[in-house]
């Protein structure tokens, strides 16, 4: 323990120092050929290694090719800095080392508490029992699914889970143009088929066309399909979009299907002042899936997936050998009784310290501060005669391209975010929005300024005039 002991306070003034120089380095640069050879060529030591060894390693060969997420002037995808409460106690976890599927210990009580945190922030209905922690959305997003997929078949008087789906309707999928990939993986995965995915368009501002999608679910059941799920967005990863929530619950009502909400990005977005009006209908989901290690910070592997009827996942998933029947598990019984997973990570102990040193009013300051700075560069892009503007701004993502001429401006807004990236200065991607190539720039970062949102617009212009 003498050698942990002291390795652990080497390991955390390397992640301090690290965090405390970030805002100092290049945003990001490539792996040279001799740091990448010697990363992914290693052989596999004969002998053990001193721990300090390990961190030399590490601090000399890892730490310096970061991703950029870290950085202040990181705009690339949906992803966040990381939560110095959740790094503080991340190697507490690891210590700890429990497996969460249930039990009488702190893991399973305190991701109770988070999970009814993360439901009351966004203001989803939270049962006892009606959420767990996953790896992230796109497990999340199974979940939800593979709930609603069995809900479906129960209803119709059969069991998917006994029968598989062999022989029976189709069941049909109806989500935007705007969606997730995680929603066609989930329904590949669940054996739905790709092609029993339906794509329904989208208005002028990314949202779902609910005409259309009403359209479309009376051709499916016209022509002897099952029509069981909608999928809307509290915040498309393209622009931001949110759905008109309300609109598609009251379909979903309709036809008696399960509703779904991706809110793995954009769900927290209704802490914002004035914003709460464009999520109406939240609340009536049967389902939602959210990313605490998106806008929260929380350290990355960690989704959330909450359900209305916390009865239904477990109808979906629960399966107890008998080596593992707890008769003081209570009523709720096991978080491995309501997903795929048996051995669970964890994942409470860096959401709530990251929640619980944030606050309530500090996730709200974060969530009105990066959604502020999106505005701000789309007021900046709206003024320049240069740039174009094209998605409103909903939440902490503008949707935008350069446009210095009048020709080729796919090919070129295609190439600007890697020339951005390859300059260090600023780190941004792209993206297909309405047929054409655009950038985006996603604000998480509590430490971005407006100052750092000229610097951006600079670094594209610099960066076009090499292309």
């Amino acid at each position: 323990m003498d050698e942990l002991r002291r390795a652990g306070a080497t390991a955390a003034a390397i992640a301090a120092d690290h965090l405390a120089s970030i805002a100092d380095r290049p945003v990001w640069r490539p792996v040279p050929e001799a740091e990448r050879g010697w990363l992914s060529g290693q052989e596999l030591p004969e002998t053990g290694r001193p721990l300090d060894d390990l961190l030399e390693d590490a601090r000399a060969h890892v730490l310096p090719y970061p991703m950029g997420n870290g950085h202040p002037r990181f705009f690339g995808w949906v992803n966040s800095p990381p939560s110095p409460a959740g790094v503080l106690v991340e190697p507490l976890a690891a210590a700890f080392n429990p497996s969460c599927a249930g039990g009488d210990h702190a893991g399973p009580h305190l991701e109770r508490a988070v999970v009814r945190w993360l439901a009351d922030l966004v203001g989803f209905p939270h049962p006892p029992g009606g959420g767990l922690l996953t790896s992230g959305a796109s497990m999340a997003t199974i979940i939800c699914l593979a709930t609603a997929r069995q809900r479906a078949a129960l209803a119709d008087g059969w069991d998917a889970r006994e029968e598989g789906l062999a022989g029976r309707p189709p069941m049909i999928m109806y989500v935007t143009e705007e969606g997730h990939s995680c929603l066609h993986k989930a329904a590949q995965l669940l054996g739905l088929g790709a092609r029993h995915v339906r794509t329904v368009p989208v208005d002028g501002a990314y949202r779902m066309d609910v005409g259309a999608l009403r359209a479309m679910i009376a051709q499916d059941v016209a022509a002897g399909l099952r029509p069981f799920c909608v999928a809307g967005s509290a915040g498309t990863v393209n622009s931001g979009a949110i759905d008109p929530l309300g609109e598609i619950a009251d379909v979903a009502a309709e036809h008696g299907l399960w509703f779904h909400v991706d809110g793995a990005y954009g769900a927290l977005g209704v802490l914002a002042d004035g914003a709460a009006p464009r999520y109406e209908g939240l609340d009536r989901a049967d389902s939602l899936a959210l990313d605490p290690h998106k806008w929260l910070g929380v350290p990355v592997g960690c989704g959330c997936a909450l359900l209305r009827d916390p009865a239904a996942a477990r109808a979906a998933f629960s399966l107890v050998p008998s080596y593992l029947i707890d008769d003081q598990a209570g009523d709720l019984g096991w978080f491995a009784e309501y997903g795929p997973e048996q051995t669970r990570p964890f994942r409470a102990l860096k959401t709530w310290a990251t929640m619980s040193h944030l606050g309530r009013s500090g996730i709200t300051r974060l969530v009105n501060h990066t959604s502020g700075l999106a505005r701000t560069l789309g007021d900046l892009v709206t003024r320049a005669d240069d740039f174009e503007l094209l998605a409103p701004v909903t939440t902490s993502i503008t949707a935008f391209r350069y446009r210095p001429r009048s020709d080729g401006l796919d090919a070129l807004n295609r190439a600007i975010p890697l020339a951005v990236q390859e300059r260090g200065n600023a780190f941004l991607t792209g993206t297909r929005l309405g047929g054409r190539d655009a950038l985006r720039a996603c604000f998480l970062h509590p430490d971005t300024t407006e100052d750092d949102l000229t610097v951006l617009l600079d670094e594209i212009r610099l960066a076009a005039k090499s292309l």
